[in-house]
C-alpha cells in the first residue's frame, strides 16, 4: 500500500490519478496529523511533495520523510534525493564533493574571512540567500563597497527569505509580459507590508554570504530533469535587463536547443548523485557546461508542452508525457525489487 500526502497541489494530484488509471490501491494520509504513524501502518510506501513555501512542510516535511526511510518504508523523495533540496550551501559541498562541472561558489562563515574574500574578489560576483526558486534571493554585487555592505548585514539583521519590494517589481514585470494579473499586484503590494507565513517560520538568514562566479553573456539557462532513466529539457531565457533566468517565465521547447553533450552530462551527475529525481541548472562557459544549482522539485506546468525526453542511451522519444508519473514507477520498481528480494 502506497501512501500519499493529502494534498492536491505540485505533484500530489497527478501521483493519484495515475495510481486510480493503473489500479494499484493508495492511501492518502495527512502528513501534518498528530497521529500520522498510526496511518502510515499497513504501508510499504510514503510519498509526499513538500514545498519550500509552506510553513508547515518547511517545520516538518524533510524529518518525516526520512523517519519514514528509517523505518525501511520506500519513499518519495528520499534521502539523497531531498535533504538538499532548497540549500544551496549544501548543494556547494555536495557538488564539490563528488567533482561535478559547477560554478564556483563561496562560502563564509564568519564576517572577517567575507570581507578577505571580497577584497581580492573580481567584481560582479553573485550573491544569495542558501534558499528561495524563481531567482529570489539573488543578486548581482558590482562593487566592493555593496559587497561589503551585505556581509555587515549578513553578520548584523540578517537577510528576510522573502524579498517583498523585489516581489512587487518582478509582479510589475509579469503583468507587462502577460504572466500576472492585477489581482497578483494587489497581492504584492500587500506583501510589502505583511510577510507570508513561510518567511516568519523561517526567520531571517544570518552567521553565513555565499556567493557564486558571475558567468556573463548568458542570454538564457538550461534545466534538465533526469528521473530515473529517463530527462527532459526546458530552456530558459533571461529577464529584459537583467542576468537571471529562472522563473522569467520566457521558456523555449525545441529539441534544438539540447545538445547529446547536456543530456549526457546529465544523466552522469544524477547518476554520481543517486537520486530519484534531479533538475539540473545549466550555464556555459567558454563552451563548458557548468551547473548553477539542483532541485528534485518544480512546477510541473511549465514542462508539459516538451516535445519529448530521453533515455539514457539518448534515444530520443517525441511527444507529450507526464513525469509525476516515472515517479510513481520508481516506487513501483522498488517495493517490486524488495518483494523479490524477501521471497528469493
Amino acid at each position: 500500500m502506497i501512501a500519499i500526502h493529502k494534498s492536491n497541489s505540485g505533484f500530489n494530484l497527478n501521483w493519484k490519478s495515475y495510481l486510480i488509471k493503473q489500479g494499484i490501491p493508495f492511501k492518502e494520509v495527512n502528513c501534518y496529523d498528530n497521529d500520522l504513524v498510526e496511518q502510515l501502518k499497513g504501508c510499504t510506501a510514503l510519498m509526499w511533495h513538500h514545498s519550500q513555501n509552506d510553513p508547515r512542510d518547511l517545520n516538518i516535511a524533510k524529518q518525516i520523510l526520512f523517519m519514514a526511510e528509517h523505518a525501511n518504508l520506500v519513499v518519495f523523495p528520499n534521502f539523497k534525493t531531498n535533504w538538499h533540496f532548497d540549500d544551496k550551501l549544501g548543494q556547494k559541498y555536495l557538488l564539490e564533493i563528488l567533482n561535478l562541472p559547477t560554478v564556483k561558489s563561496f562560502a563564509f562563515f564568519n564576517k572577517k574571512s567575507a570581507i578577505a574574500f571580497l577584497n581580492q574578489a573580481q567584481f560582479p560576483i553573485i550573491f544569495k540567500l542558501r534558499g528561495g526558486a524563481g531567482s529570489f534571493n539573488v543578486k548581482k554585487v558590482t562593487s566592493l563597497s555593496s559587497g561589503i555592505k551585505l556581509v555587515n548585514k549578513a553578520f548584523n539583521l540578517g537577510f528576510s527569505n522573502f524579498d517583498s519590494f523585489e516581489n512587487f517589481k518582478e509582479i510589475i514585470r509579469k503583468i507587462k509580459i502577460k504572466k500576472a494579473t492585477y489581482i497578483d499586484l494587489l497581492k504584492s503590494i500587500y506583501r510589502l507590508f505583511v510577510k507570508p507565513a513561510f518567511a516568519r517560520v523561517m526567520g531571517n538568514e544570518v552567521g553565513y554570504v555565499y556567493f557564486q562566479e558571475f558567468i556573463p553573456n548568458n542570454s538564457f539557462d538550461l534545466r534538465t530533469i533526469v528521473i530515473g532513466k529517463k530527462a527532459f529539457a526546458i530552456k530558459r531565457n533571461v529577464r529584459k535587463n537583467d542576468f537571471r533566468a529562472s522563473g522569467s517565465g520566457s521558456i523555449e521547447y525545441d529539441k534544438a536547443n539540447f545538445s547529446d553533450e547536456l543530456i549526457k552530462l546529465s544523466f552522469e551527475c544524477a547518476k554520481k548523485l543517486n537520486t530519484q529525481c534531479v533538475a539540473f541548472d545549466f550555464v556555459s562557459k567558454e563552451n563548458e557546461l557548468l551547473i548553477i544549482e539542483i532541485s528534485y522539485g518544480f512546477q510541473k506546468e511549465g514542462y508539459y508542452k516538451c516535445v519529448g525526453y530521453w533515455d539514457e542511451e539518448l534515444n530520443f522519444y517525441e511527444g507529450n508525457f507526464d513525469s509525476c508519473e516515472w515517479m510513481v514507477d520508481i516506487v513501483l520498481e522498488e517495493l517490486k525489487n524488495r518483494s523479490a528480494n524477501i521471497s528469493g
